[in-house]
Protein backbone atom coordinates (compact mmCIF):
# COMPACT_ATOMS: atom_id res chain seq x y z
CA UNK A 1 0.00 0.00 0.00
CA UNK A 2 1.35 3.42 -0.54
CA UNK A 3 2.02 6.17 1.54
CA UNK A 4 -1.28 8.14 3.40
CA UNK A 5 -1.29 11.54 1.60
CA UNK A 6 -1.46 13.21 5.38
CA UNK A 7 0.84 10.94 7.03
CA UNK A 8 3.19 13.14 9.11
CA UNK A 9 0.52 15.42 10.41
CA UNK A 10 -2.44 15.17 13.35
CA UNK A 11 -6.07 15.81 12.95
CA UNK A 12 -8.73 16.92 15.40
CA UNK A 13 -11.89 15.10 14.67
CA UNK A 14 -15.49 16.92 16.40
CA UNK A 15 -18.80 14.97 16.51
CA UNK A 16 -19.95 17.03 19.11
CA UNK A 17 -20.43 14.32 22.13
CA UNK A 18 -16.56 12.73 20.44
CA UNK A 19 -13.90 14.86 20.11
CA UNK A 20 -10.70 13.07 19.48
CA UNK A 21 -7.51 13.20 17.62
CA UNK A 22 -6.25 11.34 15.25
CA UNK A 23 -2.05 11.64 14.48
CA UNK A 24 -0.98 9.69 11.26
CA UNK A 25 2.90 8.20 11.72
CA UNK A 26 4.93 9.89 9.11
CA UNK A 27 6.93 6.11 7.93
CA UNK A 28 3.95 3.70 8.16
CA UNK A 29 -0.05 3.40 7.69
CA UNK A 30 -0.52 3.52 11.72
CA UNK A 31 -2.51 6.12 13.34
CA UNK A 32 -2.46 7.12 17.71
CA UNK A 33 -5.93 8.10 18.59
CA UNK A 34 -7.07 9.57 21.32
CA UNK A 35 -10.02 10.77 22.94
CA UNK A 36 -10.23 14.27 24.20
CA UNK A 37 -14.22 14.54 24.53
CA UNK A 38 -17.16 12.69 25.46
CA UNK A 39 -18.09 9.85 27.20
CA UNK A 40 -14.89 7.79 26.40
CA UNK A 41 -12.33 10.77 27.18
CA UNK A 42 -8.83 9.77 27.58
CA UNK A 43 -9.13 5.84 25.12
CA UNK A 44 -6.72 6.15 23.23
CA UNK A 45 -4.28 3.57 21.09
CA UNK A 46 -1.75 2.47 18.37
CA UNK A 47 -3.92 1.05 15.26
CA UNK A 48 -2.73 0.11 11.86
CA UNK A 49 -5.01 1.43 8.99
CA UNK A 50 -6.15 0.96 5.65
CA UNK A 51 -6.88 3.77 3.60
CA UNK A 52 -8.36 4.17 -0.27
CA UNK A 53 -9.02 7.64 -1.82
CA UNK A 54 -12.35 8.34 -3.25
CA UNK A 55 -13.74 10.89 -5.45
CA UNK A 56 -14.32 14.89 -4.38
CA UNK A 57 -11.17 14.39 -2.24
CA UNK A 58 -12.72 12.36 0.30
CA UNK A 59 -10.78 9.72 1.54
CA UNK A 60 -12.13 6.70 3.25
CA UNK A 61 -10.18 5.48 6.72
CA UNK A 62 -10.85 1.90 8.59
CA UNK A 63 -9.10 -0.09 11.08
CA UNK A 64 -9.84 -2.62 14.22
CA UNK A 65 -9.24 -1.59 17.33
CA UNK A 66 -7.77 -4.18 19.83
CA UNK A 67 -10.74 -4.76 21.68
CA UNK A 68 -12.69 -5.95 18.31
CA UNK A 69 -14.00 -1.93 17.74
CA UNK A 70 -14.32 -1.52 14.10
CA UNK A 71 -13.85 2.16 12.78
CA UNK A 72 -14.78 3.49 9.51
CA UNK A 73 -14.07 7.38 8.58
CA UNK A 74 -15.08 9.25 5.82
CA UNK A 75 -12.82 12.44 5.67
CA UNK A 76 -12.56 15.00 3.46
CA UNK A 77 -9.23 16.85 5.03
CA UNK A 78 -9.82 20.12 2.24
CA UNK A 79 -13.30 20.70 3.30
CA UNK A 80 -12.97 19.74 6.74
CA UNK A 81 -15.56 17.41 7.09
CA UNK A 82 -15.83 13.78 8.55
CA UNK A 83 -18.13 10.89 8.66
CA UNK A 84 -17.38 8.02 10.78
CA UNK A 85 -19.32 4.72 11.39
CA UNK A 86 -18.55 2.52 14.35
CA UNK A 87 -19.25 -0.69 15.67
CA UNK A 88 -18.23 -1.51 19.66
CA UNK A 89 -17.44 -4.95 20.92
CA UNK A 90 -21.18 -5.21 22.09
CA UNK A 91 -21.87 -4.83 18.33
CA UNK A 92 -23.57 -1.02 19.02
CA UNK A 93 -23.69 0.88 16.01
CA UNK A 94 -22.73 4.68 15.54
CA UNK A 95 -23.40 6.96 13.13
CA UNK A 96 -21.09 10.28 13.49
CA UNK A 97 -21.19 13.83 11.15
CA UNK A 98 -18.54 16.66 12.54
CA UNK A 99 -15.61 18.42 11.72
CA UNK A 100 -12.19 17.75 10.71
CA UNK A 101 -9.23 19.94 10.99
CA UNK A 102 -5.31 20.44 10.78
CA UNK A 103 -3.45 20.27 14.62
CA UNK A 104 -0.04 19.75 13.23
CA UNK A 105 2.61 18.67 11.17
CA UNK A 106 5.06 16.06 12.23
CA UNK A 107 7.01 15.10 9.13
Amino acid sequence: MSRFPFAGRTFEVNYGDLVATNAYAADRNSLTYEITGGPLKGANAEVAFEWKELDGGNFVISWQEADGSTVVHVDNFEKGSSLSFFTTPKSDFHRLSGTLRTLSAHA
